[in-house]
């Protein structure tokens, strides 16, 4: 079975966009596309903390929520969440309603005003440092595309080392891909590089 799949507009896009027309619009407008800034950033890096344990799309589905009770993601409303807020959050169907996941968001938080105070940028400047160099050819299919990376690992430890949570080398590289720092739209996928 192929990788690629064309779809109802004829565009061939990597398989697992066709599942839904949720994933159909991520793959196209989202995933791979370079993603910049400390606040989408920080976004990014707590969705897919999110999403440790869970497909994708449930994170995608629950994301306009999870803008809501985060306050749309800005770290300095996120890093003041009260008590009454978290368990607001906590009776909130509509995001995941793992204790542990709220509380790292609101210390991630934390750590991003202090990794970014004086210095706007800070955090985008360090994930992208893990970037690796661009393939000079797309995988042909996503057999070849690894689950964690050198890159990720390093990139994990480092964030760890800052006091991040959530932030494993799996999820790193999910965010990795993401955020556009690696391509792995397959060969035959109009995105693919």
């Amino acid at each position: 079975m192929s990788d690629v799949v064309v779809g109802e507009d004829g565009r061939a896009r990597c398989r697992w966009s066709a599942s839904d027309p949720e994933y159909l619009r991520y793959h196209d407008e989202e995933w791979g596309s370079p993603l910049h800034g400390d606040q989408p950033l920080f976004e990014k890096m707590c969705l897919e903390g999110f999403q440790a344990g869970l497909s994708w799309i449930t994170i995608l589905r629950k994301r306009p929520e999870f803008r809501k009770v985060f306050h749309g993601f800005d770290p300095h409303r996120v890093a003041a969440m009260n008590d009454d807020e978290i368990e607001a959050a906590m009776s909130n169907a509509g995001i995941i309603r793992n204790r542990a996941k709220v509380l790292s968001t609101i210390k991630n938080a934390r750590v991003t005003l202090e990794l970014t105070q004086g210095s706007p940028g800070a955090l985008d400047q360090l994930m992208w440092s893990f970037a690796p160099k661009p393939r000079k050819h797309s995988p042909t299919s996503f057999a070849q595309v690894p689950a964690v990376t050198d890159e990720s690992i390093a990139m994990s430890k480092t964030l760890r080392k800052l006091g991040f949570g959530f932030v494993g080398p799996t999820t790193m590289y999910a965010l990795m891909q993401s955020a556009g720092m690696v391509d792995d739209h397959v060969t035959g996928c109009w995105r693919a590089s």
